[in-house]
């Protein structure tokens, strides 16, 4: 992690109670993205947003701009419009769920974004299924997704009724604590005693109660909107043309029979785990012919 990345955000406290806790704050993630910049291609100058040269400060065509992605410190990789959008990955309208993990082994700091699913096209059954199985299992669905052309990794999370798709940030989006000045867990390794541990509780239980979001409020957010409300009752308004929205496609799977499905589900999953064993060992007594067959194959398979 370099001294950049380790940098304070901000320095204050965490307080519950009559316990003060000075903290500071650091980012937990870091973006990873393609970051492409606009060059004037007859000059490699770096262009700005309004399409204007940054050096020599005059505006330039749409179409003397190019793409570019620093390699190196001035060094640029020009992608073409062709390579870039050969890149994309293909939307598929499909969720698809790569693996299940117990429902506590993802950490809060890899959720990114939830959405709502919700079924359609008669699928309320095996919607219902998945749902009340993760439940059961106390597992969530990894999957992955393609949402407005970008990639996600995600989360199929029970709630409630509903299934939510949280997004997740990718693994390298994740920034180590390793290099931060933290206590040692257990309660060994911090000096605490049991006093100081049981009136703590006693504080937390204390202060405890049921979840219930609707207790919070952006008190930033009110007080800009009532000044919204205020000039609008003044007759501050100002008309803007909004862009037409486009409709998406809703695409919808055929529903078999859930049993069936199922049941060859189950199948597939267990032909795989037999493809992927190791050959057993063969017999002294096995014939010529067999044993030079399972050589052809062996061939076959290396090359």
């Amino acid at each position: 992690m370099t001294p950049s990345s380790n940098r304070v955000l901000w320095k204050g406290a965490i307080t519950f109670g009559l316990v003060h806790i000075p903290i500071a704050l650091y980012s937990a993630t870091t973006e990873t993205g393609l970051d492409f910049d606009w060059l004037d291609k007859r000059s490699m100058d770096p262009v700005g947003y309004k399409r204007i040269n940054k050096k020599t400060g005059k505006e330039i065509d749409k179409e003397n701009i190019v793409k570019g992605i620093e390699y190196q410190d001035g060094q640029y990789i020009i992608l073409s419009p062709e390579e870039i959008s050969a890149a994309y990955p293909k939307s598929t309208q499909t969720i698809e769920i790569v693996t299940f993990v117990p429902a506590t082994d993802i950490p809060f700091v890899y959720m990114e974004r939830p959405y709502y699913t919700a079924p359609i096209n008669k699928g309320e059954k095996v919607y219902a299924l998945l749902r009340e199985t993760l439940l059961e299992t106390q597992r969530v669905g990894i999957a992955r997704v393609v949402i407005q052309t970008k990639q996600h990794l995600a989360a199929l999370i029970p709630s409630g009724p509903v299934l939510t798709l949280n997004l997740l940030r990718w693994g390298n989006d994740i920034r180590s604590w390793e290099e931060l000045n933290l206590p040692a867990e257990g309660i060994k390794g911090t000096g605490l005693t049991d006093k100081e541990l049981k009136m703590a509780a006693q504080l937390v239980n204390s202060m405890s109660s049921e979840w219930n979001p609707e207790e919070f409020h952006d008190t930033f957010k009110e007080k800009i909107m009532d000044l919204v409300h205020q000039k609008a009752e003044s007759g501050e308004l100002q008309s803007v043309s909004q862009p037409e929205q486009l409709e998406q496609p809703q695409g919808g799977a055929q529903i078999i029979d859930l049993a069936e499905l199922l049941r060859n589900s189950l199948k597939k999953d267990k032909n795989k785990e037999e493809d992927n064993k190791p050959p057993a060992k063969k017999s002294a007594k096995t014939p010529a012919k067999v044993l030079a067959h399972s050589t052809a194959r062996k061939k076959s398979s290396a090359s």
